[in-house]
């Protein structure tokens, strides 16, 4: 059954199902702190078109401020529980903008239109700041229409992974990051194969990778910052061979297969 997926760069991606838009951890800048995009457009003004927003965690390349602002008023905005507490440009921008925020836990759901989104469990720091108190939880999320799509948002490994996600068509799997390297609770290109073989589900599109880059970084192993998404590709090969794998340009559309 058919579902639209246009990738954005980073973990900005827009899922359409059953004529519902759904946009995930929105960034739409060039420069963001010490990160550079060195890959795509920066979006246009149709990508912060949607019915729903969802924020996987508080973390200010997934809950980004100014291009949240970017939103129509009254969007649908989907964040973990206590957001709003901890951070407060959040609330302001609530105000401003007529956003209509829902903060959910994991195992929520909430219904946008046509589709149902549910909150699902990551394994991930989902702190604002690197030090802090842990406020809020990260979160994917599966958008559930005429196909079953799991965003990932920010995530390592875990156990119970399948049960806790569910039955899936589509992952859109993070693979990579904004440097060199990784810290715990993510999944590098062997990780989310691994992942995709434990979900089994029928598509996979490798995000979160090849989009920033920090400043002055551009020459040193510049392979590691395209690389993720063709490695995945061949992780995926060997690990979950029935699993079709799309890997977008940013800014592309694709349809990934998907059925029950």
């Amino acid at each position: 059954m058919p579902v639209d997926v246009t990738w954005w760069g980073h973990a900005t991606c827009t899922i359409e199902d059953s004529g519902v838009r759904v946009l995930t951890d929105p960034l739409f800048v060039r420069r963001f702190a010490h990160l550079r995009r060195r890959r795509g457009a920066v979006p246009p003004p149709q990508a912060a078109v949607a019915e729903a927003v969802l924020v996987s965690h508080l973390h200010s390349d997934h809950l980004h401020l100014p291009s949240l602002a970017r939103l129509a008023p009254g969007t649908r905005l989907i964040v973990p529980y206590g957001a709003s507490a901890a951070v407060p440009g959040l609330r302001a921008l609530r105000r401003a903008r007529r956003l209509r925020v829902t903060e959910v836990r994991a195992g929520d759901e909430v219904r946008v239109g046509a589709v149902r989104v549910r909150a699902v469990p990551a394994l991930h720091d989902g702190r604002r700041l690197p030090v802090g108190p842990q406020r809020a939880p990260a979160l994917g999320y599966v958008v559930e229409g005429e196909a079953r799509t799991y965003f990932a948002g920010d995530t390592g490994l875990f156990d119970g992974m399948a049960e806790a996600v569910g039955p899936v068509d589509v992952a859109l799997l993070p693979v990579g990051g904004w440097g060199p390297y990784l810290g715990h609770g993510h999944l590098d290109p062997a990780r989310a194969a691994e992942a995709l073989a434990r979900l089994a589900p029928r598509s996979a599109v490798p995000v979160h990778y090849g989009t920033y880059w920090p400043i002055g970084l551009d020459g040193v192993r510049p392979h590691e910052f395209h690389a993720p998404g063709d490695e995945f590709v061949r992780q995926a090969a060997k690990r979950a061979p029935e699993v079709a794998v799309h890997v977008p340009a940013h800014g592309e559309r694709v349809r990934p297969e998907a059925g029950r």
